[in-house]
C-alpha cells in the first residue's frame, strides 16, 4: 500500500542518518522504525500484562499465607 509521509526537515535528516547507520534506504530504514516501534510496544504491554499477572497471583497467594498464620 503506498503512502506519501511529509517529514520536516529535522526528521528528514535524522532518517537520512538512521539509513546510513543501517546501510539501507531511507525507505527501507522508515520501514524497519515502524516494524521495531511496534514490536516494542507489544513486547511492553505483554509485560505490563505479566506484571500485573504476577502481582496479583502474589498478593492472593500472600493474603492465603497471612490467613493460614492466624
Amino acid at each position: 500500500m503506498a503512502m506519501t509521509l511529509r517529514l520536516t526537515s529535522e526528521q528528514d535528516r535524522a532518517l537520512t542518518l538512521l539509513a546510513s547507520a543501517q546501510g539501507s534506504s531511507k525507505h527501507e530504514a522508515a520501514v524497519r522504525a515502524i516494524v521495531t516501534a511496534a514490536t516494542r510496544m507489544l513486547a511492553d504491554a505483554e509485560v505490563a500484562q505479566l506484571a500485573r499477572d504476577t502481582v496479583a497471583g502474589h498478593a492472593a497467594l500472600e493474603g492465603r499465607v497471612r490467613r493460614a498464620r492466624r
